[in-house]
């Protein structure tokens, strides 16, 4: 049976990561049952902003936060992708956790940092493939759109599909999707890319409005599928024969 996936696009709480877990349990809880996995924007369960209050807002993997996740990833045998901002012993790090609907999590740590994330954050360094519904899968965030040589990477790792969580600014909101299709045509394979919509307005840290514009692209680079700007859930059936 071809795999059914949703993008999740949502407003995330800067610094308020109790927040954003309790508006992704919600999504989840919303979906269909025919949906075998989700994928959520890019700092998903945290927000950033570019000072030390990541110190206070950021999650460990093995932490509870991860754990309720993993139990709703079984109860509802669906699996997710969700990103925060992650410690791991001194470094702090822009990660994904893609968790199977029978509780493995695996992480991605974007190797790609964009403005004053290099001056917070670690970078990654290894390119991640996952097992998904819709066969193997390479992970990429955000601005890891932009380089052509980690598509390249996942073309030689045979993916069948790119997860692509972000947060896009709105300003730019047309070359998102003009990345989306190209990594898609790249390596013939199915985009997921999820986009996290409204605005970023907290103390003391820059005002930012996000694009949403979450999209599914086909492997022949034709949109199967998008949202506009409002919170909202993409769902579609990946058609493996294509």
């Amino acid at each position: 049976m071809d795999p059914t996936v949703a993008a999740c696009q949502i407003e995330v709480a800067d610094l308020a990561p109790e927040t954003n877990v309790a508006t992704v349990v919600d999504r989840l809880a919303a979906l269909d049952d025919r949906v075998d996995v989700a994928v959520f924007p890019e700092y998903a369960l945290t927000g950033f902003v570019a000072d030390d209050r990541i110190e206070a807002t950021a999650l460990a993997l093995d932490g509870p936060v991860f754990d309720r996740l993993r139990a709703h990833a079984e109860e509802t045998d669906t699996a997710m992708l969700v990103g925060c901002i992650e410690q791991r012993g001194d470094d702090y790090h822009n990660t994904l956790a893609y968790v199977t609907a029978d509780g493995d999590l695996t992480p991605y740590r974007k190797r790609n940092l964009w403005g004053s994330e290099s001056e917070w954050l670690t970078p990654g360094e290894e390119r991640v493939v996952v097992d998904t519904p819709a066969g193997p899968t390479g992970l990429l965030t955000c601005y890891d759109l932009n380089f052509v040589h980690e598509s390249a990477a996942f073309l030689d790792a045979g993916v069948d599909a790119l997860f692509v969580p972000g947060a896009w600014p709105a300003t730019h909101a047309a070359n998102w999707r003009l990345l989306a299709r190209a990594r898609a045509l790249d390596g013939v394979r199915w985009v997921v890319a999820c986009g996290r919509t409204g605005r970023k307005d907290v103390a003391d840290a820059r005002v930012s409005e996000y694009a949403g514009r979450s999209l599914v692209v086909r492997p022949d680079g034709v949109v199967a599928g998008e949202l506009a700007y409002e919170p909202d859930t993409l769902v579609r059936t990946l058609d493996t024969g294509v």
